[in-house]
Formats: structure tokens, C-alpha cells, sequence
């Protein structure tokens, strides 16, 4: 049977920290960056639990500068 995994990767000098992306994750793979901040003074989002991404996109769907790409990989059990 196979899996399905995602990959999320974030522009993080794009990034705002609007949020929007970490409330509209259902698997809370994201979050804000609490102590660094990005060229632009941002808090940026991050991966946390990138392991538990499974690829549904809502992530990159609700942000407004489209710093969010989410791919989708299939691995097929042998």
C-alpha cells in the first residue's frame, strides 16, 4: 500500500508572520519562529514536525505573499 508524505518549504525572508499558515494546518507541522527573526524583522514560520506533513497544501492555500510551495510524495511499499 502506499503512503503519502509532504514536503513543505517556506521562503522565510518572504515570510510576514501573519500565521495564517500555522492555523491552517491540520497536522500542526508549523510554527512561528520564536526567537529569530527574518531580513524584514519577521518572526517566520518553520517546520517543527516536518515528518508529519501529509502533503493537503492548506498551508500554502492561505498565505498572502505565496512564500509556501507543498510538494506531495508517494512511496509505494516493495
Amino acid at each position: 500500500m502506499a503512503k503519502i508524505f509532504g514536503a513543505v518549504e517556506i521562503d522565510t525572508n518572504r515570510c510576514k508572520g501573519c500565521n495564517l499558515c500555522v492555523v491552517a494546518c491540520p497536522a500542526d507541522v508549523l510554527s512561528l519562529q520564536p526567537k529569530e527573526v527574518n531580513d524584514r524583522g519577521y518572526h517566520f514560520a518553520y517546520a517543527v514536525s516536518e515528518e508529519k506533513c501529509v502533503g493537503c497544501g492548506s498551508c500554502a492555500a492561505v498565505c498572502p505573499d505565496a512564500c509556501i510551495e507543498v510538494y506531495r510524495v508517494v512511496k509505494k511499499d516493495a
